[in-house]
């Protein structure tokens, strides 16, 4: 089972999604308090489940609507993804990828972990 870990940076909080191995599969930005950033991980946990997915690595690529996870390649070439909320926010993102294949199952790990994952806070 996943879990979002709450950590207090010197600008703000941000989380992290982690997978059950460990692995850091998304994570936010900073927020401006502990509320807000709470709110981030409830869209995240709302919201990834049924988001659709857009692939902008395929040439004519069809838009989705919100909420969506959107694939893409970075300025180094690597695929990244972001999930974004139903008004349009970027509510987590990736790491990046350089084969577009884990990319894909960087979305699926966070669609089956994001649900039911607990919340932790980290120092």
């Amino acid at each position: 089972m996943g879990k979002f870990v709450m950590k207090t940076t010197a600008t703000g909080f941000t989380f992290r999604l982690k997978a059950g191995n460990g692995e850091v599969i998304a994570t936010s930005e900073v927020y401006s308090s502990e509320a807000a950033c709470r709110n981030g991980i409830q869209s995240v946990m709302t919201n990834a489940p049924i988001a659709a997915l857009e692939d902008q690595t395929v040439e004519g690529y069809s838009a989705e609507k919100h909420p969506k996870f959107e694939v893409y390649l970075d300025k180094k070439g690597e695929c990244r993804f972001r999930l974004k909320a139903r008004n349009g926010e970027i509510i987590a993102v990736s790491e990046g990828y350089t084969a577009k294949a884990s990319c894909l199952n960087g979305v699926e790990s966070v669609r089956k972990n994001a649900a039911d994952a607990e919340i932790v806070t980290e120092e």
